[in-house]
This record gives structure tokens, C-alpha cells and sequence, in this order.
């Protein structure tokens, strides 16, 4: 067991390190690294660091991924009080690795947490408790094409009590998968059923919060997706259903033919992508209009017949940048275009990747290197 020297905890958070006593063998690892799919590998060690009410954030260790032991009185078992995050570390051409506006998941994760009722977890913890982990496991990098670590940060209620209130206790933890593509069919662009039944958010809720209760809320209707033969579901609004929202874990942007992007401003019932806030970046620094407004579902079937919108994708974390070919419901379907990735979409998702992976220079400082 390892802990932090004095001098590095007066500008870093303090870890314990206790190392995996038995962590996957080097030829084990190897063969899960070949193809590891999506979130279905995980690495030798995890962070964890508690909360309790009057002491603050204590405890934090670094230590072996094992599953947890939970009273079945514990709070998120009955009320749900649960956030996450979801970033990547990726591999820059001189070998080291580097995560992609961890600061952003680090403000976004403490908006969620301040939703949700839950204390909210200092930056400097967030930051530090990703960057021991990703040090700690940096040799489960995939070998795959486009292979990345996949970070996933989060946070329970854990106080054993019945009682409907914010719990006194909780549990930060960070565990890391690594991946490679996210959708398995490797479709050049994805199809989206538009939900007719179901609405993702609505004004006053949690949408703007990135909490588990809206992914599981969105699992009956990505069921139906595939029952249609899509990829992914798109919601309408709550109030209208009229107005386009988001898919059910990533933003959505259109391309029209003068060049201008568009996609839904935050009203409070949209997630703020952290990937959809850098392609807007990106794309006003290429001299694109990028507009955040309004689009309707019968102006984006419309658009498309016109051939106005030439093109639409989809964004996040995990999948990056996806084209969308088409859009399906029981009044028939459309495509943008001829159904595949469009140039505008490939060339803003190529100067993202770039960023990321440290072959183009980051002019806005989003490239944290580990080491």
C-alpha cells in the first residue's frame, strides 16, 4: 500500500494505492484486448472515495475492481439518486495517453449532482481520481482501430434508511472499460424511429442531468427501435411533440445545403454533449454558421425531401460523430442525402478525432495529458 507524498497532496487530492494482489494475467489481457467491444472489458483497478454528511469527501483509494457490498436498505436501490459521466482516454502518437475536456465532465457531473440532490464531488477530485486510474491501467489500451479507454465515473446514494430524503452518505467511484466501436453493425450511417409514445424529458425534469433514471426510461422505446429495424430512437418534445430533442444518449445536429449546421438549443430537457459543445467550436472556427434553435419533425421530413438538409448526425462520448441515413415512424420514412455520411459530418468529426488523438495541434487547450 501507496499513498501520495505530502508535497503532491498540497495541489492533488490524496490517494491510498492498493495494486490488484491478482490482476489479469499479460496473455489473458492480451485476448480480451483484441475485441473488446463496447463497455463489456474491464481493467485490474477502479477509484472509489466516500461522502459522508459533516466529514466531507474522505477515504479515496485506488484499488482492485470487485464488486460492490450493498445493504438492501441502500437509498439508490429505492430512490434512485444516482449520476454518471462518460469520457475517453486515447493514445497520442508519441505513446502517452490524454483525456478529452475532463474539466467539462467535471462541471457537468457537479450540475447533476446539485439536480439530484446529491453533494457535489470537487474538480480537483474528479480530475485526479481519473488521471491514478488511467496511470494505473494505461497497459489495457485495446489494440483495435480506434481504440480507446472508455472512463466511467459515478456516484450513489448509499446511506442504509428508507426514508424519502437526500442521503447522508455516498460513493464516488471510476472504473474503466476498454472499447472499441460503439455501434456493432458498422453501418456507414444509422437509422433513428422517431418515438411516438414516449418523450425522454420535460420542462422541470432531469434532462439537462446525466442520471441513470433517463437512460432507463429510454430502454422500452429503443426496444421498439429495433423492433422497426433502427439503430437508435429520436424524442420529440413533452410538451408539443413536435419539436426534435435528442436520441436516447446522444445530441443531434443538422446540415443544411448553404454550408450552416443547426441543433437544438439547452432548454433544460437536453443533456449539454460536451462532444456536441466541441463540434460547435470547431465548426464556427471553420467559418460555419452553427445555429442552436428549434427544428421540427415535419420540417426535417420536409427539409430532407427538398434536399435543403443534405445531412444529419448524431453525437456523444461513446460513438463520437454517427451519420444518420434515415428516419423511420409509422407515417414512412426519409434519408438525408443518399443515405450515408455526409462531407460535412465526416470532415468536422476527422478534425475532432485529430484533436483528440493528438495528430492536429489543440488550439483550445481540451487535450489533458497523463503521461
Amino acid at each position: 500500500m501507496t499513498k501520495l507524498s505530502d508535497a503532491h497532496a498540497k495541489t492533488k487530492p490524496s490517494f491510498v494505492v492498493e495494486r490488484n494482489a491478482e490482476p489479469v494475467s499479460i496473455a489473458d489481457r492480451a485476448k480480451l484486448l483484441a475485441d473488446p467491444g463496447f463497455g463489456r472489458v474491464f481493467t485490474d483497478h477502479m477509484a472509489i472515495v466516500r461522502y459522508t454528511e459533516g466529514k466531507g469527501w474522505h477515504d479515496a483509494k485506488i484499488t482492485a475492481r470487485k464488486p460492490l457490498l450493498l445493504d438492501p436498505a441502500s437509498a439508490v436501490l429505492h430512490y434512485a439518486q444516482e449520476i454518471f459521466e462518460g469520457l475517453k482516454a486515447y493514445r497520442l502518437a508519441d505513446g502517452s495517453l490524454a483525456t478529452f475536456r475532463p474539466d467539462a465532465n467535471a462541471r457537468r457531473f457537479r450540475d447533476s449532482a446539485q439536480r439530484l440532490a446529491m453533494p457535489q464531488l470537487p474538480e480537483e477530485l474528479f480530475l485526479e481520481s481519473i488521471r491514478q486510474v488511467v496511470t494505473i491501467d494505461r497497459d489495457w489500451f485495446p489494440t483495435v482501430e480506434g481504440g480507446s479507454l472508455y472512463i466511467r465515473p459515478f456516484m450513489f446514494a448509499s446511506e442504509v434508511f428508507l426514508g424519502v430524503k437526500p442521503s447522508a452518505e455516498y460513493l464516488y467511484l471510476v472504473i474503466i472499460s476498454p472499447v472499441g466501436g460503439y455501434f456493432k453493425s458498422g453501418a456507414p450511417a444509422v437509422s433513428l424511429w422517431i418515438s411516438q409514445d414516449y418523450t425522454r424529458a420535460a420542462p422541470g425534469g432531469t434532462g439537462a442531468a446525466k442520471c441513470g433514471g433517463n437512460y432507463a426510461t429510454s430502454l422500452v422505446a429503443q426496444i421498439e427501435a429495433s423492433k422497426h429495424g433502427c439503430d437508435q430512437v429520436v424524442y420529440l418534445d413533452a410538451a408539443e411533440r413536435r419539436w426534435v430533442e435528442e436520441l436516447g444518449g446522444m445530441n443531434v445536429f443538422f446540415v443544411f445545403d448553404d454550408g450552416s449546421l443547426q441543433t437544438p438549443g439547452l432548454t433544460g430537457t437536453i443533456l449539454p454533449g460536451i462532444t456536441r459543445d466541441s463540434l460547435m467550436t470547431l465548426a464556427r472556427a471553420e467559418g460555419l454558421t452553427v445555429r442552436e434553435a428549434p427544428y421540427s419533425i415535419d420540417q426535417w421530413r420536409e427539409d430532407a425531401a427538398s434536399g435543403k438538409l443534405t445531412e444529419a448526425f448524431a453525437c456523444g462520448t461513446a460513438a463520437v460523430v454517427t451519420p444518420i441515413g434515415r428516419v423511420v415512424s409509422p407515417a414512412g420514412e426519409f434519408k438525408m442525402g443518399a443515405g450515408g455520411p455526409g462531407q460535412t459530418t465526416m470532415r468536422i468529426k476527422q478534425k475532432l478525432v485529430d484533436i483528440q488523438r493528438g495528430t492536429a495541434p489543440d488550439p483550445h487547450g481540451w487535450v489533458h495529458r497523463i503521461g
